[in-house]
């Protein structure tokens, strides 16, 4: 079951990133695996935070995205629109968060425009 501020997703789609080869090779028999999932909410956080059971969300998890469930944080969650394809959907967490920290160590200047 999922803890105060996390999501349980039933697993529909999965991405691989190269991180996961090194997760593999490190990891304990048996461990599950995997960042960026997509699915279903079967399970809303127990302190009523995030979206909603039935809900299609996108995700990164801290590892188990490769799994039927994962339980993820509703901070790294984002609610699907009808329109988005789960399995497209499923790749963008991690290459998303890149971007997003490439941005900000480039500092304002990229922002603005003005390189």
């Amino acid at each position: 079951m999922p803890g105060p501020g996390q999501v349980l997703v039933e697993v529909r789609h999965t991405w691989l990133n190269s991180a996961e080869l090194y997760f593999a090779r490190q990891g304990r028999p048996g461990e599950v695996i995997g960042f960026d999932a997509a699915g279903v909410v079967v399970a809303p956080a127990s302190d009523g935070t995030g979206p909603a059971a039935g809900s299609r969300v996108v995700g990164f998890g801290a590892g188990g995205g490769f799994g039927a469930l994962c339980a993820m944080d509703v901070i790294d969650v984002a609610v699907a629109p009808d329109g988005v394809d789960l399995g497209e959907a499923a790749t963008l967490p991690v290459a998303a968060g890149t971007a997003l920290r490439a941005l900000e160590q480039a500092g304002p200047c990229w922002a603005a425009g003005s390189w």
